[in-house]
């Protein structure tokens, strides 16, 4: 039997068991697409990574004797569709079966469905055997619970998989350490910059400027750094773990406007396009710290295998739970439009300039930087949360839609009305000065609430919870914030209003 195997860009999974097979007959199918390139505005290093990432996968496949077809979007028989490709592949070698991996987005999931169901051959879908649930597993946890905790869940995954387990507590005598979490990097520990690999990805770019493709962000084509081979992205872990795991844990939160990095691992693309798996990550910082003891604390592998084992498979399942009705979820009926200011880092405020200008320059932000200041301003300023979707899904190098919108949808934008975030993660300014080196250098000042010179997100922070307050009466983790806003007297609260509404009404003047 003649069979069509469909490989998409982030199932580059080497250790898949179709690749242990006799396949001599099968053909291997991987596509670059306009389909995939112009459903959102990507960044142009997110697009050059997952290119060189297919085609590197593409010739791990042929040295091992597989057959493979590979188009690149100037190939002339690149119909720049998926079902259009599929179809024509199928007549033209006289394939008898097609087969795909499940995939991790909604919409391909339904158009390989349909696809699968209109052709006239048969047609089955396997496991990517990558993630440690499967789609329907934290539904079925959470059937007979009130809310979707994640602490919960990630205690469950901790006793499934064994992991940072003593028989059956925690190791550490803690389930979570996020509270040692949350130091302030004032310039030391230094941070050993990992010296890599360094690619020249001209080609790969200039076919996709040729291809008319739309793209944003900056990137330097002869000096591409993130890691598109499984060799690399084993290079990359490894130095994760004999440099920056000592101290992840401690600066996991923290932000400076030098640093592009910090002690971040840097392995989200790799394990997003499945060229890593999660459990080998898992198991290499724990066989790490393990052999390190006496200088890598508890703290700093709890908080990193949290972020795997728990928020990463967490974020997937409530995915698969809640789509394609999540994708519309706008509780907060928010409105207004992403400042310009989001695609140029042109901006006054320190923190947003360098936390946009990073993402621009290297396609990465951490979680904080995402969450609490690039996040923070667009509910804070009432931005609609698909303009907010749109410009995440598109600006991040590990961006799929299964991690993305539940992070910005639902964590960072509470647009789900408190499914997944048990409340908004907003903040004025004190929280942006504890955790960061932003405000030293700013144009405005953080102790200031109005005024021309006054952090604008302290005045948004009181305005919004004003204007909000419906949506928060009788939450109690919200109960301490609206007892605080209470105390601040009429007049106070309608210049911090007004302050507020100029700055709404006018961002990019900011």
């Amino acid at each position: 039997m003649k069979t069509l195997r469909l490989i998409l860009g982030d199932q580059l999974n080497h250790k898949h068991s179709w690749y242990r097979n006799d396949d001599k007959d099968t053909l291997y199918f991987i596509a670059e697409m306009r389909q995939e390139t112009d459903y959102v505005k990507h960044h142009i290093q997110k697009v050059v990574a997952f290119f060189e990432a297919m085609d590197a996968f593409a010739q791990w496949l042929r040295e091992r004797g597989k057959q493979v077809v590979y188009y690149r979007l100037d190939d002339k028989h690149n119909t720049q569709k998926l079902g259009t490709n599929i179809a024509a592949l199928i007549e033209q070698h006289g394939i008898e079966k097609f087969e795909y991996q499940l995939p991790d987005e909604y919409r391909l999931d339904q158009q390989l469905q349909q696809l699968a169901d209109d052709l006239s051959i048969d047609s089955e879908a396997f496991d990517s055997e990558h993630f440690l649930t499967t789609r329907s597993e934290l539904g079925e946890f959470f059937s007979d619970k009130k809310s979707l905790l994640m602490e919960s869940f990630y205690r469950y995954m901790r006793r499934k998989h064994d992991v940072l387990m003593e028989g059956d507590k925690p190791s550490g005598g803690k389930w979570n350490f996020d509270e040692s979490n949350r130091k302030k990097w004032k310039g030391q520990p230094e941070i050993p910059h990992e010296k890599g690999f360094r690619k020249d990805v001209r080609e790969t770019l200039a076919r996709i400027e040729q291809a008319g493709v739309k793209t944003f962000g900056n990137i330097d084509p002869q000096q591409f750094n993130w890691p598109i081979t499984r060799a690399d992205c084993l290079k990359v872990l490894r130095y994760f773990c004999e440099h920056l795991l000592v101290h992840f844990g401690d600066y996991q939160d923290a932000m400076d406007p030098q640093q592009a990095y910090l002690f971040h691992s840097r392995l989200s693309f790799a394990m997003n396009s499945k060229l890593l798996h999660p459990m080998e990550v898992i198991q290499a910082v724990i066989e790490y710290w393990h052999a390190n003891r006496s200088t890598i604390s508890i703290n700093e592998v709890e908080g990193f295998v949290r972020q795997i084992l728990g928020w990463r498979e967490y974020m997937r399942g409530v995915y698969w739970r809640e789509m394609p009705s999540y994708a519309r979820c706008n509780r907060l009926q928010n409105r207004n439009d992403l400042p310009d200011f989001y695609w140029t880092a042109d901006t006054r405020m320190n923190c947003l300039h360098h936390a946009i200008r990073n993402s621009l320059d290297h396609a990465y932000a951490h979680h904080i930087q995402r969450l609490m200041i690039t996040g923070n301003f667009a509910l804070l300023t009432q931005v609609h949360p698909d303009q907010v979707d749109a410009w995440y899904l598109g600006i991040y190098i590990d961006a799929i839609e299964w991690v993305e919108i539940t992070n910005t949808r639902g964590m960072s934008q509470f647009a789900d009305g408190g499914l997944v975030a048990t409340k908004p993660y907003i903040s004025s300014g004190s929280y942006i000065q504890k955790m960061s080196n932003y405000c030293a250098g700013c144009h405005y000042k953080v102790k200031e609430k109005t005024g021309d010179e006054a952090c604008p997100f302290n005045s948004l922070y009181w305005h919004f919870l004003a204007d909000k307050r419906a949506h928060f009466d009788g939450n109690p983790r919200m109960a301490m914030m609206l007892s605080l806003l209470d105390k601040i007297d009429s007049e106070e609260l309608e210049a911090l209003s007004a302050r507020a509404t100029q700055i709404i009404r006018n961002p990019d003047d900011f």
